[in-house]
C-alpha cells in the first residue's frame, strides 16, 4: 500500500488489531459446550454485577459491556453467564503481544485485546501493511485459536475505526486518498472518543456526520467541546498526528466490587476498600509500577456515584499510606448521604510511573 499525500502524517503505515469478543471467545475456546451460544462474562443475572464482555451471539440481543447482568438476563434468558478468568486473559494477551513484536518494535497496547502497530519501515510483504495485517491475524489464530480484526490506515484515528468497520473477523483498509471522504460520511457516534453524551450534544447542534463536524470552525468547536476541540477539528479532516508510542505507560489501574445487598456499615466498606487496595499494590509491584494518586469510588443504592481522590508526593502510595488515606476518602464520600446504603466500592491508582525509571523525589507535604 502506497502512502503519499499532502498530509505529512500519512506517510505512516498503522495497523490497529482488536480481538473479537476477547473474554467471551477465550471462554468459548476453552469450553466447546459454549460455542455458538450467547455467552456473558461477568456477574450473575440474579446479582448486582455487570457484563464485562459478551459473545456476538449475546450481542444480537442488545447486550453490551457495562450493562447490569440482571438486564442482560432479562434480554436473553438462555444466556450462559461465566465468571471472568483474568489471569487466563492476561496469559493469552501475552501470546498476542509476542506476535505483534515479532513484526515491529513499535507496538502500543491499549488493553489486553488491542494495540496499534507502526509498520512504516517494515520491508515484509514488499512493504504492504495490508498483507502484513493479514499475516498477523493468521498467526494469532494459529497460536491462540482466536479471531482478530484489523484496521489499516495512515494514522491511528482511522486505523482504529477501520478495525471496527467489518467485525467480526474483519480486515479493512482506508488509504490516504480515501481518508477525508471516508470521515465525511462517518456517523459522529463512530468517532473514537465521542461518547453518548457528546454524541447527543452534537446531534442537538446538527452534527450527524464527519462532514457536519468539518464545517465547524475551530473557535466554535472550542466553545462547545473545550479541550477535545482540536482533536475533533483534525479528525473530521482525516488527520491525526499522534505517533505509535511503544513506551506508553498505563495511566491507571483499578478494581471494584458490587454487592448482592447494600452495605451500610462503614467498617465493612473500609475492609473491602483495604482488600482491593492491597491487591492493586501487589499488581503494581509485579508490573514494576508505582502510583502517586489513589481514588475511592462509591456507588449508592440509587446508583449515584461519587469519586474522591488523594495525590501523594512524599514518595509513592504504599500500604501505610492506604491505611491512612482510605478512611478519609470514604468518609468524604459518605458525608454526602450514607443513609442510602452502598452497592459498589472501588479503588483505583493513577499517575503511574515505571519504578526503574524514577528519579529521586523532592520531599513535601500535600493536603487533601
Amino acid at each position: 500500500m502506497s502512502f503519499t499525500s499532502k498530509h505529512k502524517e500519512i506517510h505512516r503505515k498503522i495497523i490497529h488489531v482488536d480481538m473479537d469478543a476477547f473474554y467471551a471467545s477465550v471462554e468459548q475456546r476453552d469450553n466447546p459446550e459454549l460455542r455458538g451460544k450467547p455467552v456473558i462474562v461477568g456477574g450473575q443475572p440474579n446479582g448486582r454485577g455487570v457484563v464485562a464482555a459478551c459473545s456476538y451471539e449475546a450481542r444480537a440481543f442488545g447486550i453490551h459491556s457495562a450493562m447490569p447482568s440482571a438486564e442482560a438476563g432479562r434480554r436473553c434468558p438462555h444466556a450462559v453467564f461465566v465468571k471472568p478468568r483474568f489471569s487466563e486473559y492476561q496469559a493469552v494477551s501475552g501470546q498476542i503481544q509476542d506476535v505483534f513484536r515479532s513484526f515491529t518494535s513499535l507496538v502500543e497496547p491499549l488493553s489486553l485485546d488491542e494495540a496499534y502497530l507502526d509498520v512504516t519501515d517494515s520491508g515484509l510483504f514488499r512493504g504492504s501493511a495490508l498483507l502484513l495485517a493479514q499475516e498477523i491475524r493468521k498467526i494469532i489464530h494459529e497460536r491462540t485459536a482466536l479471531i482478530a480484526s484489523a484496521g489499516v490506515s495512515y494514522n491511528k484515528f482511522l486505523a482504529k475505526i477501520a478495525s471496527d468497520f467489518d467485525k467480526p473477523d474483519g480486515l479493512y483498509c482506508i488509504r490516504p486518498h480515501e481518508g477525508e471522504a471516508f470521515v465525511e460520511q462517518l456517523p459522529i457516534g463512530r468517532f473514537y472518543g465521542v461518547g453518548r453524551v457528546t454524541e447527543a450534544r452534537m446531534m442537538e447542534l446538527g452534527i450527524y456526520k464527519g462532514g457536519d463536524l468539518k464545517a465547524w470552525p475551530l473557535d466554535e468547536l472550542a466553545r462547545e467541546f473545550g479541550k477535545s476541540s482540536t482533536y475533533l477539528y483534525h479528525a473530521s479532516r482525516g488527520v491525526d498526528h499522534r505517533p505509535v508510542s511503544s513506551s506508553r505507560t498505563r495511566r491507571s489501574m483499578g478494581s471494584e466490587r458490587t454487592f448482592s445487598e447494600n452495605l451500610v456499615a462503614t467498617d465493612a466498606m473500609l475492609e473491602v476498600l483495604e482488600s482491593l487496595g492491597i491487591e492493586l499494590l501487589e499488581s503494581l509491584s509485579e508490573k514494576r509500577l508505582s502510583a502517586n494518586t489513589v481514588s475511592v469510588k462509591v456507588r449508592f443504592g440509587d446508583f449515584e456515584t461519587l469519586t474522591r481522590a488523594y495525590s501523594h508526593s512524599i514518595g509513592d502510595i504504599d500500604q501505610a499510606v492506604l491505611a491512612r488515606v482510605l478512611p478519609v476518602l470514604l468518609d468524604k464520600a459518605l458525608a454526602v448521604d450514607n443513609r442510602r446504603g452502598v452497592r459498589l466500592l472501588g479503588v483505583a491508582f493513577s499517575t503511574l510511573s515505571d519504578i526503574d525509571d524514577q528519579a529521586p523525589k523532592q520531599m513535601e507535604f500535600r493536603a487533601f
